[in-house]
């Protein structure tokens, strides 16, 4: 048995880079998976190859009716939710002076909003399960900051207070509520970036993080083992902000 056996969990951004791997993850140790996103393809092979624990649902995280939706499909797949990792996210890489307002608001939307209406949606399916683990996705750059980045700086440290916010509402369901914030991993979203190799010199782990090692620290986020862990921070990133 799996340190996850019987929880039923809901990952956004779930088709590919550290969304897939925290889907493989949680099955890997007992859990199911409804794999939230809107790359349908991508979505629905990799539920093809997680077997029967494992169910992609179509998922626009800055609709609220789009959650309404995938969280009852998540419910008639597998029973009440009492994990959700909101995963999915996106940046916008631009000085400020040429930022547009409707790019600075899109990366907003996708990252910050998106976990208000997560967290908020899945509320009624976690007191169902007599409780649950939230576990939101942030960034070292919701710690410290970058140039040419700033929604997603802006993004990613709201997602760190609200998680806080979020822990002191509802502890009382029996729901934890924590932030996890990876470094520089390898994905779709660094892999040949510029910038990425000068980020990675001098860490005192001197190379950039691997998927998998994000969802190691997510799955003990959703599993009892975490217990006593509300409203704080995970960090994940070779030791870069310790400098």
């Amino acid at each position: 048995m799996g340190r996850l056996a019987g929880k039923n969990a809901v990952v956004t951004g779930g088709a590919r880079g550290i969304g897939a791997a925290i889907a493989r993850m949680l099955i890997d140790e007992g859990a199911s998976v409804a794999i939230a996103d809107l790359l349908s393809d991508e979505g629905e092979h990799l539920a093809s190859t997680l077997g029967p624990r494992a169910r992609y649902v179509k998922c626009d995280v800055t609709s609220s009716e789009s959650w309404d939706e995938a969280l009852a499909s998540a419910e008639d797949a597998f029973g009440p939710v009492n994990v959700l990792v909101n995963n999915a996210g996106v940046v916008q890489r631009e000085r400020i002076e040429n930022l547009s307002e409707s790019d600075y608001r899109r990366v907003i939307d996708v990252n910050q909003v998106a976990v208000f209406l997560g967290m908020r949606a899945v509320l009624p399916s976690m007191r169902r399960a007599k409780g649950g683990s939230i576990v939101n996705i942030s960034s070292i750059e919701g710690i410290v900051a970058a140039p040419e980045i700033i929604a997603y700086v802006a993004s990613k440290w709201a997602v760190r207070g609200m998680t806080k916010a979020a822990a002191q509402e509802f502890g009382a369901d029996g729901i934890r509520v924590n932030s996890v914030h990876p470094g520089v991993v390898e994905t779709p979203m660094t892999i040949g970036k510029p910038g990425i190799d000068m980020m990675v010199q001098g860490l005192p782990v001197p190379r950039m993080g691997r998927p998998e090692e994000i969802s190691s620290l997510v799955t003990f986020l959703a599993s009892d083992e975490s217990g006593y862990c509300t409203g704080t921070e995970f960090v994940a990133d070779g030791g870069y902000t310790s400098r």
